[in-house]
């Protein structure tokens, strides 16, 4: 019986070994990837394809709504920073790359009450 209950811990040890470990989103992989973004959000005109794609790769890696939360604050705080910045082309942003985001992206955004 005490071999049995040994093989269950061996075998859950290793399942939990061979789990992937899911990381978090940081904001440093939010602002390299929307960095390609800077002269439309200061500028608007044409968006790049880095940007669309930066912007397309951040919200497809956001999966846990802690993430998406991530992403929120973090673009909220790195467009703030940004000399020159437009809100209106922030505003604008996903709608140019053809993807869906719940959110405006803002100074004024309180990322905490949006649901994800």
């Amino acid at each position: 019986m005490a071999s049995i209950k040994v093989a269950c811990v061996v075998l859950m040890c290793m399942a939990v070994v061979a789990a992937p470990i899911a990381q978090a989103i940081t904001c440093g992989q939010v602002v390299r990837n929307v960095s390609p973004c800077i002269n439309y959000l200061r500028s608007g005109g044409a968006v790049s394809a880095a940007c669309c794609g930066g912007v397309k790769g951040i919200l497809s890696s956001a999966t846990t709504t802690t993430d998406k939360q991530t992403v929120c604050n973090c673009l909220k705080s790195s467009v703030n920073a940004i000399p020159g910045y437009n809100d209106a082309n922030a505003a604008a942003l996903a709608g140019k790359c053809g993807v869906n985001i719940p959110y405006k992206i803002s100074t004024s955004t309180n990322c905490a009450t949006i649901k994800f």
